[in-house]
Formats: structure tokens, sequence, C-alpha cells
């Protein structure tokens, strides 16, 4: 690479504060009223209508102009091939979930349908997905547990479940908890808060599937050695569920645990098998519809049930749904769960939107995406899905296999919808422990992201602590509550940051205008009694008080005991004063004076006076500079903070003037009070060069008028 060319500049100007700088550049003080704002807003026009309708319904933009010779086999391909992969994936997040199996093929095709209308991202793979399936699993268990569902059997004499209206109950469960979450998308995105996915870091996101990957992994282990452990809710309910789980593997089915584990082994070496032939074929091995359609038929032929004991996935019935409406009466209770589905839902899918969007150049609409997946959940909540949101492993095979627009979502909707018409009964000798196979090996992908903690302890150790704080919480206190949990966590490292910034003294760089750390840079030089101070952060009222306290550090003196000082001397001036009034008016009383008339001149120098701080102390600065430039904005605590540290400096003659103000930090300078009658917009300069060529000006003056006092004294 060329050596890049050193070029140099002059700049010839007057110093500039604040007032120069609105009258140089005629700032504007006109502001657009709440009335003027509202009324753009609904404002309607042609153009305008046209603009939000196409925003709204997004396909009508794209669909009609849609390539067809050079999209539509990439598509097609894609689509078979995520359609075919959604029949595993569904059955067996369906079992996260605690809903039948047919019911995550139903996930995967109303929502994946309406999101193909109004999504906006052309790569995403709309569908089930492990960490919304457990937590919606979580809401039905605790909604409606076995022990709900306990009948007595007059033939075994013993109590067993019902499995058809527990059954029942979870599904109309998962289907309300799913039409909340789609109602708070929709929400949050007509009011525009598409910005809540800010609030999810990458280290929090990655830390909490991972977390959630565990639970996962926990919940399927009782379809891995075919045991029944009860269910556990709340905190710590995972290590209740392990502990329970060891105890009770001696109870273990064989055939369920052998079939688990050929499963598991025969699925990663297919998918290794597939990664090797990834460059030679055009669309990856479905190792995961070979495996449940091989299982299935052994299970068939070899009367697994009934010879060993191992639960099958049981009756699935061909056809869909009809639209039943939520009931509203499970509404109240799961309103919490609904807002977590809502917020973890979104975050996953606009994430990995935006990464595929900025690989292929387009853009992802954060708040239509609210509003693609609310309706997609609102509305699946309708037919009887559960929560749904974009699949990693799906969406690369979708953007590997050549799919290029939402056309492969669709058309992977269409292989759903043949499969649950007419061959979805075919499955119903399935074996469960064959589905939590296929789980496992999902979720290989979230197992590296334990990868990330050495890195992040390489690269920045709080995202590290904030991946590792998340994992925890949502370990310990499940995916719902341990989310909102990491989430202020995830806040607090954020005001700890803020309340503990990097406080500066800074120095000119020779024969510039450019100022830098003293302790950062040797050739760095402070300017002669000028301090310049600078905070790393923006200043509020939590770290305020620090702010002050670093100042009076950074210093090099105590301005307290300066004061306190001064202060003392001046009350000794007044006792001595006072003192030496009382003894003059006694001695004028004996010498018959009037002493309620003037004293005279003779009379007022028998009186003695303490001179307070005569001399100025050689070892304190002239002129302190705030340099004000990464402070974004003020609040009221802040200003105060700002109001006192030029008045206690100014007690001591050190005068202290404001630098690289931005306008909202101006505005609340304004609006807070901090300018009157003596403190104007004049101690504000545009920079940190103008602050300290002003000082510089204003010591010279100084020193100027000193020298003219005591040339005059000793005249």
């Amino acid at each position: 690479m060329a050596e890049r060319r050193r070029m140099s500049y002059s700049v010839h100007r007057e110093v500039l504060d604040e007032e120069a700088m609105d009258e140089m550049g005629q700032k504007s003080v006109s502001k657009t009223s709440l009335r003027e704002k509202v009324k753009k807003t609904v404002r309607c026009s042609g153009p305008r209508m046209k603009s939000c309708l196409l925003g709204t319904v997004p396909i009508m933009s794209w669909l009609p102009r849609y390539p067809i010779k050079e999209n539509a086999l990439g598509d097609l391909i894609s689509g078979i091939s995520v359609g075919i992969m959604q029949l595993p994936q569904g059955m067996a997040y369906a079992l996260l979930a605690s809903v039948p199996p047919v019911f995550g093929l139903y996930s995967s095709f109303y929502p994946v349908l309406i999101y193909f209308i109004f999504g906006t991202s052309k790569h995403i793979s709309l569908g089930t997905y492990a960490v919304m399936s457990v937590m919606i699993g979580g809401v039905t268990e605790r909604l409606a547990p076995d022990s709900d569902f306990m009948t007595w059997d007059n033939v075994t004499n013993t109590s067993i479940i019902d499995t058809v209206a527990r059954d029942e109950e979870r599904v109309r469960v998962a289907a309300a908890v799913t039409f909340i979450s789609g109602l708070f998308q929709i929400l949050l995105g007509l009011v525009q808060f598409g910005f809540v996915v800010t609030y999810l870091s990458e280290p929090l996101v990655r830390g909490y599937t991972t977390g959630a990957a565990i639970h996962v992994i926990v919940s399927q282990l009782k379809y891995t050695f075919g045991i029944s452990p009860e269910r556990h809710s709340g905190p710590l309910s995972l290590i209740y569920t392990v502990l329970e789980i060891c105890y009770l593997l001696p109870e273990t089915n064989i055939g369920t645990l052998v079939a688990s584990i050929i499963t598991t082994l025969g699925l990663i070496a297919a998918k290794e098998f597939n990664a090797f032939l990834g460059k030679r074929i055009p669309i990856p091995i479905p190792v995961e519809l070979v495996a449940i359609i091989i299982a299935t038929v052994i299970s068939w032929q070899f009367d697994l049930q009934q010879k060993y004991g191992v639960d099958v996935v049981g009756v699935i019935p061909s056809g869909l749904q009809p639209p039943v409406f939520p009931d509203a009466s499970i509404f109240g209770q799961v309103i919490g769960d609904g807002f977590a589905l809502a917020v973890v839902g979104y975050g996953i899918a606009i994430s990995l939107g935006r990464i595929f969007a900025l690989k292929y150049g387009y853009k992802v609409d954060s708040n239509q995406e609210l509003i693609a997946l609310g309706l997609s959940n609102s509305i699946g909540g309708i037919f009887q899905c559960f929560s749904v949101s974009c699949s990693m492993s799906r969406t690369m095979v979708q953007e590997s296999t050549g799919g290029k627009t939402q056309v492969a979502g669709a058309l992977s909707a269409v292989v759903i919808l043949f499969i649950t018409l007419w061959i979805g009964s075919l499955f119903e000798d399935l074996p469960k422990s064959v589905l939590a196979a296929i789980i496992y090996v999902n979720l290989h992908s979230m197992m590296k992201q334990f990868l990330d903690i050495p890195a992040l302890w390489k690269s920045n150790r709080v995202d590290m602590l904030v991946w590792v704080a998340t994992f925890i919480l949502t370990l310990l206190l499940n995916p719902d509550i341990g989310l909102a949990a990491a989430i202020g966590f995830s806040l607090l490292t954020v005001i700890f940051r803020t309340q503990l910034p990097k406080y500066s003294m800074l120095g000119r760089v020779p024969e510039t205008d450019i100022y830098k750390p003293l302790d950062e840079y040797h050739q760095v030089r402070q300017v002669p009694g000028i301090l310049i101070f600078r905070s790393s952060a923006t200043l509020y009222f939590a770290n305020a008080e620090m702010y002050q306290d670093a100042l009076n550090s950074k210093s090099g003196f105590d301005i307290t005991k300066l004061l306190s000082a001064k202060k003392k001397l001046e009350a000794k001036k007044k006792r001595h004063e006072k003192k030496e009034a009382k003894r003059v008016k006694k001695e004028l009383k004996q010498n018959g004076v009037d002493v309620n008339r003037e004293p005279n001149m003779e009379e007022q120098n028998h009186v003695s006076v303490i001179e307070v701080d005569p001399e100025r102390d050689p070892s304190l600065p002239r002129a302190i500079v705030l340099d004000l430039g990464p402070v974004n904005f003020l609040d009221t605590v802040a200003v105060k903070t700002l109001r006192s540290i030029r008045k206690d400096y100014g007690e001591i003659g050190v005068e202290v003037v404001l630098a690289g103000c931005q306008s909202s930090v101006v505005d609340n300078l304004q609006t807070a009070g901090f300018f009157n009658d003596k403190v104007t917009k004049s101690c504000l300069f545009t920079t940190v060069h103008d602050a300290v060529l002003y000082c510089q000006s204003a010591i010279t003056q100084s020193q100027s008028l000193e020298n003219e006092e005591i040339a005059a004294t000793h005249f």
C-alpha cells in the first residue's frame, strides 16, 4: 500500500465562543411544534399512501418484478430442500413445545406463508426454532401439567395420564401464548419500536441461546432414556430435573436408548460426510429425512412399541386444523411469557436477517420485521401453531442451495402442506427418541458458541462477562426470567462503564492545535498555567460527583481545603474587625465622642484590617478548560455540578471555561438555567484550542495588570 501523503494546512480566524459561533453561523432558533409534527405525520397524499402500502405489504413491490429466469430454479431447489428439512425439525421441535408432532408441521406452514407476504428479508427461513419451542414447552407444562390429567385405570389398578385431554389443553395454551406474542410484536412494530433489538447485544444473544440449548438438551433426556420425570418449574428447575433424571436412570428403556444413540452417531457421521461433499453436490443430502424414514420403517417392521416399550409419535391426523380463536381466559396467565417470546423471536430473526442483508446488499426494515413476525405468530395462533422464529441451520441451507427470495420459503411451505395432507400419517411409528437425537445434532452449532468465551476474553472482557452471566442466568432462572435478568445485567454493565470512565489531563501536541492525554503521549506538553480536563463518558447523575472528584484529584491541589482555608480567613477577618470596632467604639465613648456619627479618617485608621489572600498562590493554575466533546447530554445534576465547579474554582481565582459542547449539551445548559447575567455563552468555546487561546490571552492581560499594580505600589 502506498504511503499516505501528508498534507499541511493553515487556518487564520478569530477565537470563537458559542455566542460568536451562533452569530457567525446564524443559528436557527425556530423549532417544529408538536402540532406541526402531528400534522405532518397524519398528512396523507397519493405518493405517501402508495409508499405506506408497499412498505406494509412488501410482496407487492418485489413479486411483480420477480426475475423468473435468474431466480426461479434456485428458489425451487432451495424451497424443496428447506421443506424436506422442515419435516423432521417441525416434528422434533413440537416435542420441545410439549404438543403433538403434527402441530410442528402446522407451525412450519401457516407462519411461513404470512412472512412470505409481509417480511423484508430475502434469505431467512422462518419456522420452528429450538429456543422458542423450549420456552413454549415451559409454559404448556406449567399450565397443563401431567398431574392435572391423571385418571384411574380399573384394569391395572394404577393411575394413568389422559394424554388426549392433556395434549388438547397444551395446544390451547401454546396457541394462546403464541397469539399474545404476535400481538406484542405487531404493537411494537406499529409504534416503531424496532430499536428494542439494540438491547440484545451479540454476546447476550449467543450466551442466551447457548443456555437455552442446555434447557433443550435436558428436556429431551426423558425421550432418550425412556423415563418420565416430574415437571419442575421456576428458578433452579433445570438442576432439579437433572437430579431427578439421574435418580431415574436405573429405569432406562434400553431399546429407546439404543435407538437414540445409533441415530445420534449416524446423523453426526452423515453431516460430516455432507460437509465433505458440500462443494461437489449442488444440494445437501437430507440426512434427517433419511433418518426418520429408516427409523420409522424399522420401528414398524419390528414393532418396537409393543415388544420393547419404545415411545413413538402416535396418531398424526391428515389435513389441516380449522381456525379457532385462542382461549382468552388464558391470556392473563401467559402475558409475561408472550412478551419474552416476542422479544427473543424478534431478536434472533432480525440479527440473522441483517447478516444476510449486509452480505447481499439490501435493507431489512426492523419495524416491518416486527409486524411480519407478529402477523405470522398471531395468525398462526389462530390455526393452533406455536411461536416461530428464524433457524440458522435452515437459513444456511436455503442460502447455500440457491435461494434468493422468500419464494423459496413459500415453496417450502407447499412441501409441508403436501406432507401434512397425504403422507404425514406414515410417520406414526417414528420413535420419539429419534426426534430427540435430531434435536441434539442440530444443537451442535450452539454448543460451539462456548468458544466465544476465550475469544471475548482476548477482545473485550466486559462482553465476555455479559456472555457468561447471561448463560448462567438462563440456566438457573429458565429462559423467560433469565432473559429479563440478562438484559438488566447488560444494561448495568453500560451504567458501570459510564460511572467509571477514564479521566485525563490533556496537553498540546507541539506546533499543532491537537490535544491528547498527557499520560499516553511522550511528546505532548501541558499548556503553562492551564489545565485541560476530559472524561471519556457522558456526564449525568450517576457519575457527576465522580467527575468533580476526578477533576480535584487530577488538578493536583485540594479545592476543598483551599476553600475551607479561605472561609476561615474571612471569618477571622470579620471577628477581628468586629473586635476592633468595639474597642474603637469604647475608646471614643470614653473620650466623650458621639459613637453614632460616621467615623473620620483618623478614627478609621485605628481599626486594623486582615488581608485575605493578598498574594496569589503561584502553584495554582490560571484557568481550567473542561473538554465536553465526549458528552452528548447533561441532566440537571450534571449542570449543577458544572455550575459548582465554576463557582468553587472561581473563588480561588481560577477561571473555568467549557469547550467542544455539542448542540444538545448547549441546549441542556440553557434549559437547566446554567446561564444568567454573569454567566453567558462566552464561557463556551467551539474547540479546546479556542478555549486555550482565550485563556492564554486572559492570563497575559491579568499578569500585565498585576505587574502594573506592583510597579505602582513600589512607586
